[in-house]
């Protein structure tokens, strides 16, 4: 569902991006580690269409990112460590905008259900989102997601600022996430949250992808995580 071959982004004579490999299938879950500037973002961001590749390709269900940056973009939801909505609008008039622009109309009763299906109560969704916790930003941005019916799902630091409830309460949602078959790429600082939600776990570095843990049988402990981790950076 998201694959990359040798992917590469240069930025003058500074390499972002180098040679990158990667292969994620329906109801899975990849996690990227690494210190900033690794190239965690960049690898995001070339799947997204933001940044074009120096060379190599992205695909996203089979399409190549840069040579169909529409029809790709069907299939996949973002979610940025801050989620952009209206705040004059309510979470769910933002989710019916939303996916209206993906081209989905749905009845009220649907984008209720997958205000619901993201951990937020229906009276939540009334309310304008300047009154919403980061939280409660993250499960529209989830329901927006939901509601385009999305194959893939990239993130991008979606706990940080997270209290420790919201985090977990996030955790869960991707958890139920990867059982509907839904491929996604996380991009984190936080080996817990890495450990409990991912098949596999990426550690960049230099803009390489160094290591992969595998993580299939949630047989690894958030300590052996942190070790390979300092070691490898």
């Amino acid at each position: 569902m998201i694959s990359a071959k040798q992917l590469t982004k240069h930025y003058s004579d500074q390499v972002a991006l180098n040679n990158l490999t990667l292969d994620i299938a329906p109801g899975e879950i990849f996690c990227l580690l690494g210190q900033n500037g690794a190239g965690k973002t960049t690898t995001i961001n070339c799947f997204l269409g933001f940044v074009q590749p120096t060379s190599g390709q992205a695909f996203i269900n089979g399409l190549n990112v840069t040579e169909h940056p529409i029809e790709s973009k069907k299939y996949l939801a973002y979610l940025p460590e801050v989620v952009v909505l209206y705040p004059n609008l309510t979470g769910l008039e933002n989710l019916d905008y939303f996916s209206r622009i993906a081209g989905f109309r749905h009845e009220k009763n649907e984008l209720v259900m997958c205000l619901e299906a993201a951990g937020l109560k229906e009276e939540d969704g009334m309310k304008r989102v300047s009154a919403y916790s980061k939280g409660m930003r993250q499960k529209v941005g989830i329901a927006i997601a939901l509601a385009k019916k999305a194959k893939a799902l990239f993130l991008d630091e979606p706990t940080s600022g997270l209290d420790p409830k919201a985090s977990n309460d996030f955790s869960e949602l991707l958890l139920e996430l990867k059982k509907d078959g839904i491929a996604a790429l996380m991009a984190t600082h936080d080996i817990f949250r890495a450990k409990d939600v991912a098949n596999r776990i990426g550690i960049m570095k230099d803009g390489r992808l160094v290591n992969i843990l595998d993580n299939n049988k949630n047989s690894l402990h958030a300590k052996e995580i942190e070790e390979v981790y300092l070691q490898t950076i």
